[in-house]
């Protein structure tokens, strides 16, 4: 039986042209390239990623057949029938499209083709038993067997010739489950201390590896109506990009991988369903198996959801939305483009950014945008309650409706929009509603592969290696690490992420570095407000903050522009660890006037346990995380009144 992989391939000209290749060019069946018909083709982007292989699936999902026949007494003609149709289980929506007329038997060399020109779009029949009878037939000069010495032989030596190789590889030298930011970066660091390793991402969504940063920031921004097609957004510097780490075509393909070339390639829409650690073997949701010498798990986590929701009706499901990836960006931005109103429930970082992202392109569209939470406000877990309050005001003047202090007692569905009724009595209608509770990290995979999952923090227990077991490793969210400084922790930021798959990959090529790094995490509500904050932020412990009066480069904006790189921990890397020190002692009113005052619009503050720093926030202040970092790791005990002087360092103050 035929493998029949697609692939999708950059530059697209067409969002309806695709590249469809077999284990083996049909043209050497010496078929005329018009009688080839791939009927339901997927409809992709250039990025997507879908792979079919047909003999993990279902057996009359996927067949091909091949005839030849032998007619005259001189000579044969050549006739094949290709019927290919594409499982249902297949989501994307489908075109219809020939294979490329002037495709060769070179195409084979290289596992992706440019492609140069638009395919044309091939007739539609209702029944497919037949497809080849309705194609246009194309004249090309073909050996007939009368031309060959060898005879009826040339027919049979061709279809033999057919290349039946595996196009998922059987063994590959590193694993990565998951196709994140972590993985990313961890295949980066193996890359470049094994230049000749085999390594196979293996990622559950139809994408390879991108930011999700932007997904609740810049790209709710963007002007451009298409905007979830094309994933391009703005940055605050005014430079323009995408998500993508880097293009589908820099990646190798699985095949190329199984054929033994070296690099890294992406499965994507796969899902491993277990991990045999003695064998070193994953296996996947098809029931394949992938052996492994060292195998990363970097599998993130879902998004929470809230009971009432869960146990809600069908009707009331369909206008609920949780908030994580691509296709949710995709489906929230659809509902947005032909909605009056939507409601976001949850104060934290990602329905906080949320909340001001949407009512600021509210401002064109006319969208009401609701926000409600239980706590006193916006961050209201993290932030001092001082800070907390200014914050929701913040967002309020995004044009956001908050609703603080309250929960969801009831739900229903009144004119096909959805009613919440709140425990305050108040109730609030709208035409959608995103969820945005919090992560759960995904542990599914503990069972098969005997690893420990950590009771109060969640996620897999590693060592100060990142290491679970024997050749099997885990970073990013699902990872619970233990600080030496902080204790055992989980942390879900994209620094974190960054940082702790860049230190995994290393690892596993027998680095032996511990985790010693302190993540930061950043957050921006809108390009003129935002905050950068390291180690333990909790509004439990006592804080000290030190506030100064902003100016206009004290923005996100402004940071981003200033460093030419819109992830803010990569723009950190290069901040220096040393800033100038003004000699300026902060007053009492500088030191407590941001919540009243509105000029005192940046300011540092310290969480403290025992007198010593845990913590730290740098409200509009930029560029100083490695000073950050050096306070968390002296650990030294300060007084208020120390810690006020320490904020200097900061330079909150400005130079003299």
């Amino acid at each position: 039986m035929f493998r029949v992989g697609m692939h999708c391939v950059g530059p697209v000209r067409s969002q309806n042209t695709i590249l469809t290749r077999f284990s083996r060019s049909l043209n050497t069946l010496r078929q005329p390239a018009s009688q080839i018909k791939v009927n339901h083709a997927t409809r992709m982007t250039k990025r997507s990623c879908v792979n079919y292989y047909p003999q993990n699936g279902p057996k009359n999902s996927r067949n091909i057949a091949i005839g030849v026949a032998a007619l005259g007494l001189g000579g044969a003609v050549i006739y094949g029938s290709t019927i290919y149709s594409s499982s249902s289980e297949v989501e994307k929506k489908a075109v219809e499209t020939p294979v490329l007329a002037n495709q060769s038997e070179d195409d084979d060399a290289t596992d992706e083709q440019p492609v140069e020109e638009e395919a044309p779009v091939a007739e539609e029949t209702e029944d497919h038993a037949e497809p080849v009878a309705k194609e246009t037939e194309v004249r090309t000069e073909e050996p007939t067997v009368a031309d060959s010495p060898e005879g009826g032989a040339v027919a049979t030596e061709e279809a033999a010739e057919v290349d039946n190789g595996p196009q998922i590889p059987e063994h590959a030298t590193y694993i990565l489950i998951g196709a994140g930011t972590a993985a990313y970066s961890a295949q980066k660091a193996i890359s470049k201390r094994d230049p000749k390793a085999r390594i196979l991402i293996i990622g559950e969504e139809d994408y390879v590896p991108y930011m999700r940063p932007p997904l609740s920031k810049e790209l709710w921004f963007s002007e451009d109506p298409n905007v979830a097609e094309t994933l391009r957004f703005v940055q605050w510097n005014g430079r323009e990009r995408d998500l993508f780490y880097q293009e589908k075509d820099t990646y190798v393909t699985p095949k190329q991988l199984a054929q033994g070339k070296a690099g890294t390639a992406v499965m994507c829409g796969k899902r491993v369903n277990s991990i045999n650690p003695v064998t070193r073997k994953v296996i996947l949701d098809d029931g394949t198996e992938i052996g492994y010498e060292k195998c990363l798990i970097a599998t993130g986590g879902s998004p929470k959801n809230l009971p009432i929701f869960e146990k809600s009706s069908k009707e009331i499901k369909d206008k609920v939305s949780l908030y994580r990836n691509i296709a949710d960006f995709k489906q929230l931005d659809n509902v947005v483009r032909n909605s009056e109103s939507v409601t976001i429930v949850g104060g934290g970082f990602l329905g906080s950014e949320l909340a001001c992202a949407l009512a600021r392109r509210g401002r064109s569209s006319g969208l009401k945008v609701h926000q409600i939470f239980p706590e006193d406000g916006n961050m209201g877990r993290v932030f001092p309650k001082y800070l907390c309050e200014w914050t929701t005001k913040k967002v309020e003047e995004e044009g956001v409706h908050v609703v603080p202090n309250n929960t969801i007692s009831k739900i229903e569905l009144e004119d096909n929009k959805v009613s919440l009724s709140l425990q305050s009595g108040e109730k609030i209608i709208s035409d959608h509603v995103v969820v945005a509770v919090g992560l759960d990290p995904k542990t599914d995979l503990a069972e098969s592969a005997q690893l420990e999952v950590d009771d109060k923090q969640g996620g897999y227990r590693v060592n100060s290696e990142l290491q679970a077991r024997s050749n099997i490793w885990v970073a990013g969210d699902a990872a619970c690490f233990y600080d030496i400084k902080l204790g055992r922790r989980r942390v879900e930021h994209h620094d974190h992420a960054v940082v702790s798959g860049r230190l995994a990959g290393e690892n596993m090529t027998g680095a032996g570095k511990p985790y010693w790094h302190q993540s930061m995490f950043w957050s921006d509500l809108g390009p003129h407000i935002g905050y950068e904050a390291i180690g333990v932020i909790d509004s439990s412990l006592p804080t000290v903050g030190v506030w100064a009066k902003a100016t206009k480069a004290d923005t996100p904006k402004a940071v981003v522009e200033a460093s030419d790189d819109n992830i803010r921990s990569t723009a950190q890397e290069n901040a220096t660890s040393e800033t100038p020190v003004s000699e300026t002692k902060p007053s009492d009113e500088t030191v407590r006037a941001a919540p009243e005052r509105e000029e005192f619009g940046k300011g540092i503050v310290f969480y403290t346990k025992n007198d010593r720093v845990v913590g730290i926030i740098m409200w509009n202040t930029f560029q100083c995380m490695p000073i950050a970092r050096k306070v968390l790791k002296e650990g030294k005990r300060y007084s208020p009144h120390e810690l006020h002087e320490l904020a200097k360092q900061f330079n909150i103050l400005g130079q003299e």
